[in-house]
């Protein structure tokens, strides 16, 4: 009888922690250096689906000139909302050339459908109000070693 319930208790533990673990904020994904006008950006990079997945999810903060890109494998039209996400976030869609296709506002534990206006395989997520305060809008180009990979 006490091995089985040691057993269950284990079994229980085990598929306890994935779920605590998925709740953690990822803060150690690969970086690249991004630039727009004179401002430069320390964007993580979520390239794989389950990087994508869980984005800024659970985040407390996140410093003003740090970012997190989205890359996807094909351009299609991109959507995102904010389950689990506690900042308030401006996606910024992106072409393959680093054009700024369009800008959303996305409010915290939200699960609004955000998406992008013609299909893009980059999102760059950055504190709400960041482009605004650099004037940064529509049609900017952002640079970086992702946008001259794309164009090969």
């Amino acid at each position: 009888m006490f091995q089985r319930f040691a057993a269950l208790l284990l079994l229980a533990a085990c598929l306890a922690a994935p779920a605590q673990a998925q709740q953690q904020p990822q803060t150690d994904l690969q970086r690249t250096q991004l630039s727009v006008g004179l401002y430069k950006i320390d964007a993580q990079i979520a390239q794989t689906p389950l990087q994508r997945e869980i984005g800024l999810m659970f985040r407390k903060a996140m410093p003003q000139a740090e970012g997190m890109i989205f890359v996807f494998d094909q351009p299609a039209t991109q959507c995102f909302w904010m389950r689990n996400t506690l900042l308030p976030l401006t996606a910024a869609f992106v072409a393959d050339d680093g054009r700024i296709v369009n800008l959303v506002d996305m409010q915290p534990m939200t699960e609004n459908s955000h998406c992008s206006e013609e299909p893009v395989r980059f999102v760059l997520e950055m504190n709400q109000g960041w482009f605004a305060k650099k004037n940064i809008k529509k049609g900017a180009k952002l640079g970086g070693e992702l946008f001259a990979a794309a164009k090969r």
